[in-house]
């Protein structure tokens, strides 16, 4: 390893030092109770150095929204591409979030708290930047209904209300995980998981296609 290149581990490293320390304090306060100095010590660095690489907590968090909502983008779009069938897609595309929620549950849960939160927290142009990651995941399963329209596969809906509809209906489901004592008592999630999807994909596939 180089210079250049050993300068470049650290710069990612320390990032990650960041984030992580950042993240932990997140599920700990909440946002509005953390500042700089607390992220610094819980990382155990400098400010000012935080501040070499952030120019405020907002900026922060903000990056590891987009970094959660892109390595859901990359997994849903790797994983759609390995099925033909539209529907088959879907539920790929579902399944995928599933197993994100569980895998990668730090970068699910910020994205949680943040879709969740009642006020505004980034500026205008942070938000921009996170909808523009959000956009791309919602996109993959746009574009396979819509292309599942254009082979005669499903009906003539509106694809991108639909990819919405899809993605806030798995996201609300995940959240059922928590009921397995009481409302799921006499049934599994992953049963309810599975059922709740191919129910949504049945809305979508012309009748035709099964005759």
């Amino acid at each position: 390893m180089n210079i250049k290149e050993r300068r470049a581990w650290e710069k990612k490293e320390r990032r990650k030092q960041i984030l992580d320390a950042a993240r932990k304090l997140l599920f700990a306060k909440g946002l509005n109770a953390i500042s700089m100095s607390q992220i610094a010590k819980q990382a155990e660095i400098g400010v000012g150095t935080i501040y070499f690489y952030y120019q405020s907590k907002e900026e922060l968090f903000a990056e590891l929204q987009a970094e959660g909502l892109e390595l859901l983008f990359s997994k849903t779009k790797k994983a759609c591409a390995k099925e033909s069938d539209f529907a088959g897609k879907l539920r790929n595309a579902a399944h995928v979030f599933l197993k994100f929620s569980k895998d990668n549950k730090a970068y699910f849960d910020i994205i949680n708290y943040f879709l969740s939160a009642t006020d505004q927290i980034f500026t205008p142009n942070l938000k921009e930047q996170i909808d523009e990651h959000g956009n791309k995941v919602i996109f993959v399963v746009e574009n396979i209904i819509e292309e599942g329209i254009k082979s005669g596969t499903f009906k003539k809906i509106d694809a991108r209300r639909l990819a919405i509809l899809f993605w806030a209906t798995l996201f609300g489901l995940i959240h059922f995980q928590k009921l397995k004592s009481t409302i799921l008592k006499r049934d599994t999630f992953k049963n309810l998981f599975g059922y709740s999807v191919d129910n949504f994909i049945s809305t979508l596939v012309l009748k035709e296609v099964y005759k």
